[in-house]
C-alpha cells in the first residue's frame, strides 16, 4: 500500500498505524528516522541511532544523508525539549506509525509545502507546548535538508492533521 493510499480525511492516523507502508520515500524517512531518535534518546542506546542511520544511508548515500541526519537529530532535540508529555513511537521494525509520528510526519510535509498555520497546529499537537519556535523552526531545517536530498513529503501527509482535528482530542482547540 502506498503512503497516498493510507492517507484520507476520514482517519489517517488509523490507517497509517495499519498500514504497510514501503520502506522507501520521504514518508518513511520522517516517520522512521522520528523513531530511531527518540528511541535513542530515551535508551540511550547507540543502535537506535545506528538503525536510522543505516536507513537514511540506504535511500539517500552517504553525504546525502549525512545533512538530513544532522538535522533529524536537531528536530527531534527540539522537540523533546520542548514536549510538556512523553512522546509515543513504536519500536523500530513496525510498519506503520503511532499518532505521535504521524504528527511528526504531517509537520515536516507542512514545512516543506509551506503550510505556516498546520505547521503550528502540528507542533502544538505534537509537544503538548506552547514553546514550539524551537520545534517549527527545527522542522523546517530537516524539511530543507530532505528537499535538498530529492526527498519530497506528500501534500496529503499534512492530512494527518486532519484526521486528528475531527476526533475531539483537543487539538483543534489549540490552533
Amino acid at each position: 500500500m502506498s503512503f497516498h493510499g493510507a492517507i484520507d480525511n476520514r482517519g489517517a492516523s488509523k490507517a497509517l498505524r495499519r498500514a504497510n507502508l514501503p520502506r522507501t520515500g520521504a514518508e518513511w524517512l520522517v516517520g522512521v528516522g522520528f523513531r530511531c531518535w527518540l528511541a535513542g534518546y530515551d535508551t540511550g542506546d547507540i543502535a537506535c541511532w545506528e538503525n536510522g542511520w543505516n536507513e537514511y544511508h540506504r535511500l539517500l548515500g552517504p553525504s546525502r544523508a549525512k545533512r538530513a541526519v544532522t538535522e533529524l537529530a536537531c528536530w527531534v532535540r527540539a522537540v523533546r525539549s520542548s514536549a510538556s508529555r512523553k512522546i509515543e513511537y513504536y519500536p523500530f521494525g513496525c510498519s506503520g506509525f503511532c499518532p505521535d509520528e504521524c504528527m511528526a510526519i504531517s509537520l515536516v510535509a507542512a514545512s516543506q509545502h509551506h503550510r505556516c498555520p498546520a505547521m503550528r497546529v502540528c507542533a502544538l499537537a505534537l509537544t503538548g507546548s506552547d514553546l514550539v519556535e524551537p520545534v517549527i523552526d527545527a522542522a523546517s531545517a530537516f524539511a530543507d535538508a530532505l528537499q535538498e536530498a530529492d526527498q519530497r513529503l506528500s501534500p496529503e501527509a499534512v492530512a494527518a492533521l486532519m484526521a486528528h482535528k475531527g476526533n475531539g482530542d483537543g487539538f483543534a482547540d489549540r490552533a
